[in-house]
């Protein structure tokens, strides 16, 4: 006969945190929310730990390169999309793991043979009024030379006039190096009084720009997260199906964790996957997997080598997995039950496993009860799809400026090894949708929005850090009515919000 839960399963809205003591020293400046996203030993540090406790969903719609730097510069970590080529994905990660703050690889260059008219064309294309002269006209030719607007003036320099005739020359310009670093370069800059500063190789070709403007920019990414090389954190998806090829890439790219993105990981395809990264790699590669939503998966992944497992079923605003095939569970409930798996384990084994809440945020406090609950950190998609640095478009609808949001498990991405159960190489159904969400402009400004609650709230708790948070947190089952308790309500609102967008 079947089993069957006496309790029914919940969700995020269905609690509450209760109010802890707090000091004078809970203010949120004081609150740290470095996370492990690896498992360690009792005793022991993880191999890798994020600042912030938000990862980016394995979406075509949501992780590529653009977001990943941005995220990781708040202190959070991406998982590039894997529903794509190797090759693609792979050159996604390198182009993280080569980006530098404040390294700029210049995307208006022109040649010393071009003309004036050449150069105003660009200008207006790009909107940029520095130009690097480079031999070939390319980001990383032999540099020769800088343009700005101070290097000619319309009603005086003919449109005919050639770049090398009006540029400034390179033996005019200061310049830094390969083993120049950022506070190095800003030093440059302000001691010569530079608008920006050209980084060479020993060759003299072009490998950087470092602007001025960008200074105070780097300065407000206190909790950007770096490699012991300095270079941007990055996290990508595989699959269960080409992983013997996939996984070696993307660690040739630099790769710095990896997950199996399934939607759900109860299974040998796993375990097989997990099995031959360790065998091929040892400890030296970190890997994800999941989804489970009790402590039997969260066991069977956590045996079979993961390094943190993702918990959630059909919690995702674009997933209907729970509507095609009647699987899954109220997300509060699953991350509840498998924190309890995971503490259960660490008294047994000495290994702590991290846990990731993936789906059923809809606003930020369901974060930090998400965090509560016993997850270390959040994945979310439909938070991150609504920024500037998204891959998807921003288009038009009605009044309103909206972002393109779909489901790895729609018609339109055809992921299919996202739902590989074993059989044909193809989607055999849709579990997922093809949406809009609102555009919400930039990462950085609604991240530090979010995080700016989610301390708050752990000071209202008594709690400065996510462990502390676990240890003492208090929650509470709340009613329907208390919900409608819990909004404005009995007045009318002034510049309502009536379509719902205030949502994350």
């Amino acid at each position: 006969m079947a089993f069957i839960y006496d309790e029914p399963s919940h969700t995020f809205s269905e609690y509450l945190l209760l109010p802890g003591y707090s000091s004078a020293e809970h203010t949120p400046n004081n609150v740290s929310l470095k996370t492990p996203l690896a498992r360690y030993k009792k005793g022991e540090t993880s191999q890798l730990s994020i600042n912030v406790p938000m990862t980016s969903a394995v979406m075509q719609a949501v992780s590529n390169d653009t977001l990943a730097i941005a995220l990781a510069q708040e202190g959070g970590i991406s998982f590039i999309f894997g529903s794509q080529s190797i090759e693609n994905q792979a050159e996604m990660v390198r182009r993280v793991k080569k980006h530098k703050a404040g390294f700029v690889t210049s995307d208006s260059n022109v040649r010393p043979e071009d003309t004036l008219a050449d150069v105003l064309a660009l200008r207006a294309k790009t909107d940029h009024s520095t130009m690097a002269v480079t031999e070939d006209g390319g980001p990383n030719g032999k540099l020769l030379g800088l343009v700005t607007s101070r290097d000619y003036r319309l009603s005086r320099t003919p449109k005919t006039a050639q770049v090398k005739d009006f540029m400034t020359p390179f033996k005019d310009l200061i310049v830094g190096d390969e083993t120049t670093t950022l506070p190095e370069a800003n030093d440059l800059i302000w001691e010569h009084k530079l608008n920006q500063l050209p980084i060479i190789d020993r060759d003299g070709n072009l490998l950087y720009l470092i602007f001025r403007k960008d200074y105070d920019t780097n300065k407000d990414n206190p909790l950007e997260l770096l490699d012991d090389r300095k270079r941007y954190v990055c996290g990508a998806g595989i699959n269960t199906r080409d992983y013997e090829d996939r996984v070696p890439a993307l660690v040739e790219a630099g790769v710095d964790a990896l997950v199996i993105d399934s939607s759900e990981g109860y299974s040998e395809w796993q375990a097989r996957t997990l099995a031959w990264v360790r065998e091929t790699y040892g400890d030296d590669v970190i890997i994800g997997a999941g989804n489970v939503v009790d402590e039997e998966g969260f066991r069977f992944l956590a045996e079979a080598g993961a390094d943190f497992v993702k918990v959630g079923i059909g919690g995702g605003s674009i997933c209907i997995t729970r509507e095609q095939k009647g699987i899954g569970r109220g997300q509060a409930t699953a991350v509840i039950e498998v924190a309890k798996a995971r503490q259960k384990y660490f008294e047994e084994t000495g290994i702590y496993i991290p846990i990731c809440s993936d789906g059923g945020i809809v606003y930020d406090y369901h974060i930090t009860l998400a965090l509560a609950m016993g997850a270390d950190f959040v994945m979310l998609g439909r938070y991150f799809a609504r920024f500037d640095e998204s891959p998807s478009n921003k288009v038009h609808i009605g009044n309103s400026y909206m972002k393109e949001y779909w489901g790895e498990g729609s018609a339109r991405a055809r992921n299919w090894q996202r739902y590989d159960m074993g059989g044909d190489s193809k989607l055999s159904f849709e579990e997922g949708v093809d949406s809009y969400v609102p555009y919400a402009g930039a990462l950085k400004d609604n991240v530090q929005l979010s995080l700016s609650k989610i301390r708050s709230t752990m000071c209202n708790c008594g709690a400065l850090s996510i462990a502390e948070l676990q240890a003492k947190a208090k929650l509470t089952l709340v009613s329907a009515t208390s919900i409608v308790e819990g909004g404005a309500h009995d007045v009318t609102l002034r510049n309502a919000d009536m379509d719902g967008s205030n949502h994350l």
